[in-house]
C-alpha cells in the first residue's frame, strides 16, 4: 500500500461525508483525524483538541486550511511531548476515515416470523384483492384472515 502524505489525509478528512472535495477542515472533522490515528487518550483528550483548534483557526472562520492544520500538529506535539514528525508519520500511516455503524439487535418479535400473529402470520394484508366495491365489503361469505374467499 502506498503511503499517503500529510495534505492527502487533510484532503480525504476534509471531504469525508460530503460529495465535494473540500480544502477546509471542521472541528468535528479534525477530532476524528486523531481519533482514528489512536493518538486520543490520557495526555490529549477531545476538549484539548477543540481548544487547539480554536486556536489556530481564524476569529470568525468555523473551519482550518492546511497551513493551520500543520500549526496545530505542532501544539498537539508539544502537548504529548514528542516531535512533530513522529506525529506526521502517525497520521500518515493510516488507512483513512473509518465508518462505524451501529448493528441492530436481534427482536423476537419483529424479526421472528413465528411469533407473528392475526393477518401477518397468514402473509399480511394485500391491495390488490377485488374489495373495491360495496358489494364486496357487505358480502358474508367465508373468508380466510386476509379476507380471501374460500
Amino acid at each position: 500500500m502506498q503511503r499517503q502524505t500529510l495534505q492527502d489525509v487533510f484532503k480525504t478528512y476534509a471531504g469525508f461525508g460530503t460529495r465535494q472535495v473540500s480544502t477546509e477542515l471542521d472541528g468535528a472533522k479534525f477530532v476524528k483525524v486523531f481519533k482514528d490515528a489512536g493518538l486520543v487518550g490520557k495526555d490529549l483528550s477531545t476538549t484539548e483538541l477543540d481548544i487547539i483548534f480554536s486556536k489556530v483557526k481564524a476569529k470568525s472562520a468555523r473551519k482550518i486550511t492546511f497551513p493551520d492544520f500543520e500549526r496545530a500538529l505542532e501544539l498537539i506535539a508539544t502537548k504529548k511531548g514528542c516531535t512533530v514528525d513522529e506525529l506526521k508519520d502517525k497520521l500518515c500511516s493510516q488507512k483513512g476515515p473509518k465508518v462505524q455503524a451501529t448493528q441492530p439487535d436481534y427482536v423476537k418479535f419483529h424479526d421472528d416470523k413465528s411469533t407473528y400473529t392475526g393477518v401477518y402470520a397468514n402473509g399480511g394484508p394485500t391491495n390488490v384483492d377485488g374489495t373495491g366495491d360495496l358489494s364486496e365489503l357487505c358480502d358474508r361469505t367465508p373468508a380466510d384472515n386476509r379476507g380471501v374467499k374460500m
